[in-house]
């Protein structure tokens, strides 16, 4: 048995109807690591996650999650795993601690271990009081530590941080990173890039049901080179926007993207030797008033927008 990796898959094939969610998915998530699964609505990414915790039997292709087949064994991959959906399921009548003593009784953990939980994710203080009494940030962190009541090998977390302040975002960042060092694996589903740029070892961006890209952040972001970002002046409006968006295409060749809230117009530059000081000269033979042009390393959104195709149907 491979113990190098928590979660591996092979060819995975699932099918519903005329859809095919997934077309020979390939995933291989090392131990003690944060992965984070991204990809378009509809790219499979919820089916993937469904198939990897045992809720869906795949059609064809095999998969291993902390050292056990999901089909043959899935009795036992769901012993060794935790998965935490995007909205918070603690019982909001039940206190802090109660909330976990339930699922350390239904789990059959040591109830030392809720001690310990309240202690670690910040919520001792607050251990009395009942959990509908929380902050969002707070209930996060709760349904977290539930989680982790068994110590699973690998935590399937989906949306961690939705609708929290950056205060509390960050806390819970924190808590996916102590998570990783302590030897968990985690396997992140996220719509916020920066999150999945602030926390995944690796990434892998899944579109059509396969694993069309994987590594790490910064070397898909090296795939696509850089990306060309001009600002043009309030005065110019409109059609200033739009003479820096036909520059940026005739210089890149790829779409620019508008943002008329911030007068900037930017594109993937994917010639090494296109230079700022070029892209300057050919905005002011365009006469496009230019407030800044900058060309930069690009972010996650964008490599997210260029690598992925996008679907409006969900899977």
């Amino acid at each position: 048995m491979d113990t190098t990796y928590a979660v591996l898959s092979e060819g995975l094939e699932k099918r519903f109807r005329d859809v095919r969610a997934l077309r020979g998915l390939d995933l291989a998530v090392s131990q003690g690591t944060v992965c984070g699964l991204l990809g378009p609505n509809g790219a499979g990414k919820t089916t993937a996650v469904r198939v990897l915790t045992t809720l869906l039997a795949p059609d064809a292709g095999t998969a291993r999650v902390a050292g056990h087949d999901v089909v043959r064994e899935a009795a036992a991959v769901r012993r060794r795993i935790a998965v935490t959906g995007q909205y918070a399921s603690v019982d909001g009548d039940l206190t802090g601690a109660e909330n976990l003593r339930l699922f350390a009784r239904l789990l059959r953990a040591p109830r030392s271990r809720t001690d310990e939980l309240l202690e670690r994710f910040g919520l001792a203080e607050a251990a009395d009081r009942p959990a509908r009494t929380y902050s969002g940030g707070m209930r996060r962190r709760l349904d977290l530590a539930a989680s982790l009541v068994t110590r699973p090998a690998v935590l399937f977390l989906d949306e961690p941080t939705t609708g929290l302040d950056p205060h509390s975002r960050n806390d819970i960042w924190e808590a996916v990173r102590e998570l990783a060092r302590d030897g968990t694996t985690v396997l992140l589903t996220t719509q916020y890039l920066e999150e999945a740029d602030q926390l995944a070892d690796d990434i892998v961006l899944i579109d059509e049901g396969r694993a069309a890209h994987q590594g790490t952040p910064a070397r898909l972001k090296a795939q696509i080179g850089a990306y060309a970002e001009v600002v043009v002046a309030a005065e110019g409006g409109e059609p200033a926007l739009h003479a820096a968006a036909v520059v940026l295409d005739q210089l890149t060749g790829a779409e620019p993207v508008l943002d008329r809230e911030r007068r900037t117009a930017g594109a993937v530059v994917l010639d090494p030797e296109l230079t700022l000081p070029r892209i300057v000269r050919e905005l002011d033979a365009g006469q496009v008033p230019v407030v800044d042009a900058s060309l930069r390393p690009p972010t996650l959104d964008e490599v997210f927008l260029r690598l992925t195709a996008r679907k409006e149907a969900a899977v």
